[in-house]
């Protein structure tokens, strides 16, 4: 069978198959400590669950509009407004199947063949595969701890060429949980208006913050940055909804009418009755946010603590998402070897940094109880050991 060539270009996800091999390990009764998955290990909070489970009962279960339901879009516009600083009204919105989904139907609706797509490395693994999916060039800026793993604005400056088309700018960091200060997003939004190119901003992370870490929306310094800004965000990591499949597209109206109807004709509407789910979400009390903030925070800094403690390992201090970055290169390995030998010889699995754009790294997921935070911690340290 001849697959289309487009399928032999991309690469299957790394953090899906180690998650994946770490459960199939538990399900033979391994003692696996995982930190390979970006999910909160937190339940969906209860008020959340109890509006779906009453749009359920109300009959909520037909086909709904393409761009999702006019109460939920209504209600991510006030939120952008209020939180973000972005006066976007409802048609300015597109549910989605997810924030991935969010990312894919941009991608689709604006980057032709040989458009370039400049993403700073480390990135979150989608990016580049979804530009390779649609015929575009990825342009890969690599950075360094030098930086924070942050893109300068001379770096991108550098990086730009008539072919550019857009930018991929994540704040909070997945894979490094760095957060661009208001400073740095000023600058970089000179350089996106200068060259009249667009932006997204993937901010799925943006309320897991510590140490008094802010969080800007980039296209809230202005007319020009607004006009040039889209808005990539979900409901999974602050409110425990991976399972939801939940997301949302904000940005200009000619956009978002386009991924409308690119999705009219790939998934149609998202799950009518979670999507009331979502709307609880966003028009209740966020304690529920704020305590699984705290917690995660907490577990930062025990797992910080811990690998800053291990010779030969060292890391940055990040200040957003939950996820650490450190540098493995005084192991003497790369990173997809130092994650087999660690899965298969001591039962923790991470994800290789190889799969970032970063192949001296690996990430851990500090999105799990402090039992297996300390539990692994000892099995790493005991491993890197080894190595040195």
């Amino acid at each position: 069978m001849k697959l289309a060539a487009r399928v032999s270009q991309v690469t299957p996800s790394l953090t899906l198959a180690i998650a994946a091999k770490a459960k199939a390990l538990k399900a033979e009764g391994i003692d696996v400590c995982s930190f390979s998955a970006g999910e909160p290990d937190f339940d969906t909070p209860g008020h959340i669950k109890a509006a779906a489970v009453k749009a359920l009962e109300e009959g909520k279960t037909k086909y709904g509009a393409a761009a999702g339901e006019p109460k939920l879009r209504e209600a991510i516009a006030h939120k952008l407004k209020i939180d973000n600083g972005l006066d976007y009204k409802s048609e300015n919105v597109i549910v989605t199947n997810g924030g991935k989904h969010s990312l894919y139907n941009l991608i689709v609706a604006l980057i032709d063949p040989g458009d370039e797509v400049i993403i700073p490395a480390p990135y979150w693994l989608s990016y580049p595969e979804m530009v390779t999916l649609v015929g575009g060039v990825s342009v890969i800026v690599p950075t360094d701890a030098t930086t924070g793993y942050k893109i300068t604005p001379e770096q991108l400056r550098k990086a730009i060429t008539p072919k550019t088309k857009l930018f991929i700018l994540n704040s909070p960091s997945n894979p490094t949980g760095m957060v661009y200060t208001p400073d740095e997003i000023k600058a970089l939004a000179k350089v996106v208006v200068d060259a009249d190119i667009f932006v997204v901003s993937d901010e799925i992370y943006e309320k897991i913050l510590y140490d008094g870490a802010e969080h800007i929306s980039i296209g809230s310094l202005g007319q020009e940055i607004f006009d040039r800004t889209l808005i990539s965000n979900g409901f999974a990591k602050a409110y425990s909804m991976t399972g939801w499949r939940l997301g949302y597209l904000a940005g200009p109206a000619e956009i978002i009418k386009a991924a409308s109807s690119i999705q009219g004709h790939s998934t149609s509407n998202v799950c009518t009755f979670a999507q009331y789910g979502a709307i609880a979400a966003l028009q209740s009390p966020q304690d529920c946010v704020e305590e699984m903030r705290q917690a995660f925070a907490k577990r930062r800094q025990v797992m910080l603590d811990r690998l800053n403690a291990i010779p030969g390992l060292s890391t940055v201090k990040p200040d957003g998402a939950f996820y650490l970055f450190p540098d493995i290169s005084k192991t003497g390995l790369k990173s997809l070897e130092f994650c087999d030998a660690l899965l298969e010889k001591h039962q923790v699995a991470v994800i290789p940094g190889i799969a970032f754009g970063a192949d001296d790294n690996i990430r851990l997921s500090y999105a799990t109880d402090m039992a297996t935070i300390e539990k692994g911690m000892d099995r790493l340290e005991k491993f890197v050991k080894s190595r040195i």
